[in-house]
């Protein structure tokens, strides 16, 4: 990270937003209704949502799924103008499936 290697921290940080999102707490429809003013919790944390905790097997599947996404986006791009975009996603998949991979092949 120090070296701004650029393709790895984009990829880093929209893996930990995608993991972010995966541990949200899911809302249901009557929680989306809401309830009355004076049924309304009250104090510190009443507002706080217990989040997901996901499996190891779940994290890796949210990570493949984010390089499956770098990928197939880069087989969109076939313009010669659109290469380095190209270039950089398919640089993110590999930054993202070479964690995967195990210890010391990364």
């Amino acid at each position: 990270m120090r070296a701004r290697d650029k393709a790895a921290v984009s990829a880093l940080r929209s893996a930990l937003a995608a993991l972010d999102n995966a541990e949200a707490a899911p809302v249901g429809e009557a929680e989306l209704r809401g309830v009355a003013l004076e049924q309304s919790p009250v104090g510190a944390g009443a507002t706080e949502a217990v989040r997901c905790e996901l499996s190891e097997r779940g994290v890796v599947d949210v990570v493949r799924a984010e390089a499956a996404e770098r990928l197939e986006a880069a087989e969109q791009l076939t313009a010669t103008a659109h290469a380095d975009r190209a270039a950089r996603l398919r640089a993110e998949a590999a930054v993202l499936l070479g964690f995967l991979d195990g210890p010391g092949t990364a």
